[in-house]
């Protein structure tokens, strides 16, 4: 693409997230917390995912944690089913290592037209409680996945959670809700 073309084009919202299939949570978030400084980390567990994949119906259970460095969510995901998903290969077992770069949609139906526009192609649709996720990616571009996530309360979870990690004293660095 030429470059006064890139440079007429709106600029996007920047990333919110960048997710990783880990295959120890707890492992992970320790990590995280003693090599990088990140924390504290909120932790999910048992969250389901119904959705669309490779063109088949499937749920996907997972426990999840999130941490923040500067305005960035870091999303850590354990898969505990062995279900067809984005998140394992063929035979079951975790696609362990980074996984997707997310942006927040308003509208995850225009957000995946607007995809579609651009070449890209949908790899997995699904809810979860009180959010959808979307992600998308480029067969030329094989490793390369993006997530829109439509949630109503993501864009305070993210100030909240930012507003968490710029005060955290590194004290309490796991926070289970339940």
């Amino acid at each position: 693409m030429p470059l006064e073309v890139c440079m007429s084009r709106e600029v996007p919202e920047p990333a919110v997230q960048m997710g990783y299939v880990v295959a120890d949570l707890d492992a992970a978030i320790d990590h995280w917390v003693t090599r990088a400084g990140v924390g504290p980390w909120t932790v999910f567990r048992g969250v389901t995912l119904t959705g669309r994949y490779a063109g088949g119906d499937t749920v996907v259970t997972m426990d999840v944690a999130m941490g923040y460095t500067g305005e960035l969510q870091i999303e850590l995901m354990q898969i505990t089913s062995s279900t067809p998903s984005p998140y394992t290969d063929a035979a079951g077992e975790p696609l362990v290592g980074p996984h997707h770069i997310a942006w927040i949609a308003d509208d995850l139906d225009e957000a995946l037209a607007a995809a579609r526009s651009r070449g890209l192609e949908e790899l997995f649709v699904a809810e979860g409680p009180g959010t959808r996720v979307a992600y998308v990616h480029s067969p030329a571009q094989p490793g390369v996945v993006f997530e829109y996530i439509q949630s109503a309360g993501m864009r305070a979870m993210l100030e909240y959670g930012i507003e968490q990690a710029r005060t955290w004293d590194g004290s309490d660095p796991v926070r289970p809700i339940a």
